[in-house]
């Protein structure tokens, strides 16, 4: 090393500058005298320190690998047993099960990396040593340790990972860090991993379990322009951005419930899961309520009344393979296309979807089944299967490109268009047309549902919803009049007047104002009735029938050149391959503007 001294100084100091310098650096050093050259003089250190790799960790570094073995091991051991009566996994080993086995299950040292799945493996985490100071005995701060104020990492967990080949950002709630609840250091934590998601443009997964906000320590993170409220922001402004995935562990409550709802996806684990805006304690004092957390905000509420479930798990290991054949559908951020899979051919051949598909209007199938003769084999994920059940939303492959499904369900209450289902679907066909995931509308509905009930459920505010995002929608949609297509039913499933790329019908395809039987009923119902004889009021009854269904069939509707095709049953699947494949491409813009007013 080259020391440069004032042009004054002496022999004797150069000298005692270097031998010092030498010995406390440990390396060759060279005084210099004013300028470069030549040396006033130069020393070596006393003691030689190899240059080879003879070289390693001191007591230092392993003083610090005890601090984060320490760390890495959770909250207090007696919140960790009651871990397996509650049926959860303690969130390292949760992590393990998502990332990859990169620890002993006992919360000691462990591989930060993961293990050797390359498309598996927990990458590195952000601020382990978050709340340090308040509690970890080697602090200066912390005169003694006391197991029941651990705070190891604050309780929440952030980092990167590499899941399922994928690239994302993660978060998890440690449980046994009082109750997963959220304070200053981990709510920075939480929104930096947000932020740093915005810029990244990388799949965001909420690995949830969290009470709420520590309502002892609010004070600097709830109100806070960067407090807990900013996390809703955050889940805004990602919306649409990136994939935001939400899995619940636990009871997740007030502020902490907000983070499911605002995720694209969320899964819920039975007998384990729940979210509300309050719990069962606080309902009781507010509104003198008694009932308990699986009646107040369980996995069946929210995946059958209230839709914010979009798939139930069995148990943690079911979720993760949930959440794995899910991100399978998405690209990692807005503007880009969805990853396509292998090609398969359907689980059913597509020669038997005349048969399946009945001629009368009014006899169910199964919407699914019809599913399985079009899509690739094993590709189908349907999302929300119990709520608002008229209208099937999934997610499938047809030679191997990632499509999302809209189709009436004939065999619930004829496929008619109920609330639930169209606020469904419209959230659906929007999420699709965030991610660049074509559309595909199976149509056979009855139309929206009428009478007193649903029009104080908000049908036409659904519906409203539902053929707003099926006109705004810009990726490639196709849709197929399976059978009836009636009333303003055909309007939100994608119909000719909504900018499909095709319009296809069967060759049992109908679209009308209404069906026969409501029609003649509504047009000729006086004459009708001025007939007496109950025989010739039927014949004549059917004669209307026939007459206005031949005026709604589907080969009127390709003669007005209403629909661009039709097509032979056993052949849709092939036809629906070529005509996504043609579209893939396609280019549409919508009105400048800031946005609509409907969503």
């Amino acid at each position: 090393m080259k020391v440069h001294v004032g042009s004054g100084a002496t022999d004797e100091e150069a000298s005692a500058i270097a031998s010092a310098l030498a010995e406390h650096l440990g390396v060759d050093i060279e005084v210099y005298a004013g300028g470069d050259d030549p040396a006033a003089t130069a020393a070596a250190p006393a003691t030689a320190y190899p240059r080879s790799d003879d070289r390693g960790p001191t007591d230092r570094e392993a003083a610090l690998r005890e601090e984060i073995a320490d760390i890495l091991a959770g909250g207090p051991e007696k919140y960790k047993r009651r871990l397996p009566e509650q049926g959860k996994l303690f969130v390292r080993d949760r992590l393990d099960l998502w990332f990859g086995g990169a620890g002993d299950g006992e919360g000691g040292e462990r591989e930060r990396a993961g293990g050797g799945d390359p498309r598996n493996r927990l990458e590195f985490e952000d601020g382990t040593f978050a709340a340090f100071d308040d509690w970890h005995p080697a602090s200066p701060e912390v005169d003694e340790a006391d197991d029941s104020d651990r705070l190891p990492a604050d309780g929440l967990i952030t980092g990167a990972a590499t899941f399922e080949g994928r690239s994302v950002h993660f978060m998890a709630n440690d449980f046994t860090v009082k109750a997963g609840s959220m304070a200053r250091r981990g709510v920075e934590k939480f929104l930096r991993m947000q932020q740093r998601a915005l810029k990244s443009g990388k799949p965001v997964l909420y690995l949830m379990d969290s009470s709420g906000g520590r309502i002892d320590e609010q004070a600097g993170f709830f109100a806070n322009r960067e407090g807990i409220g900013k996390y809703y922001y955050n889940h805004s402004m990602l919306s649409g951005r990136v994939p935001q995935i939400c899995v619940l562990y636990g009871p997740c409550i007030a502020g902490a419930a907000y983070t499911p709802v605002f995720a694209d996806f969320t899964v819920m684990v039975e007998g384990m899961s729940a979210m509300a805006i309050a719990s069962p304690r606080m309902v009781k004092m507010v509104t003198g309520e008694e009932i308990e957390m699986e009646e107040l905000g369980g996995p069946a509420v929210h995946a059958e009344h209230t839709g914010s479930a979009d798939l139930v798990a069995r148990d943690e290991e079911h979720a993760r393979e949930l959440v794995a054949d899910l991100i399978g559908y998405l690209p990692d951020k807005a503007g880009e296309s969805p990853p396509r899979g292998d090609p398969k051919p359907p689980e059913y051949p597509p020669e038997g979807i005349d048969e399946l598909v009945p001629a009368s209007p009014n006899r169910p199938y199964d919407a699914r089944d019809l599913l399985a003769r079009l899509a690739d084999a094993e590709s189908v994920l349907e999302l929300k299967p119990e709520y608002g059940a008229e209208i099937v939303t999934a997610f499938a492959r047809i030679d191997g490109r990632p499509v999302g499904v809209v189709a009436n369900q004939p065999a619930r209450r004829s496929g008619a268009i109920f609330p639930a289902a169209a606020e469904k679907a419209a959230e659906f066909v929007w999420t699709c047309d965030a991610y660049e995931i074509p559309l595909l509308y199976l149509c056979d509905t009855p139309g929206f549902m009428a009478g007193s009930e649903v029009e104080r459920e908000g049908i036409l505010e659904a519906g409203k919803k539902l053929i707003y995002a099926t006109s705004s929608a810009t990726v490639p949609k196709q849709t197929v009049v399976v059978r009836k297509a009636y009333g303003a039913g055909i309007y939100a499933m994608g119909g000719p007047a909504y900018d499909p790329e095709s319009v296809i019908g069967l060759p049992s395809g109908e679209i009308g104002i209404m069906g026969p039987e409501a029609a003649v009923n509504a047009v000729y119902a006086n004459r009708l009735d001025d007939i007496d004889d109950p025989d010739e009021r039927a014949e004549r009854e059917a004669e209307l029938r026939e007459a206005y269904r031949r005026d709604i069939d589907i080969h009127r509707m390709a003669s007005e050149v209403v629909i661009d095709e039709i097509v032979p049953p056993s052949d849709l699947r092939t036809e629906l391959v070529r005509r996504f494949d043609f579209y893939a491409d396609v280019e549409k813009s919508l009105p400048d503007k800031k946005h609509g007013t409907v969503l």
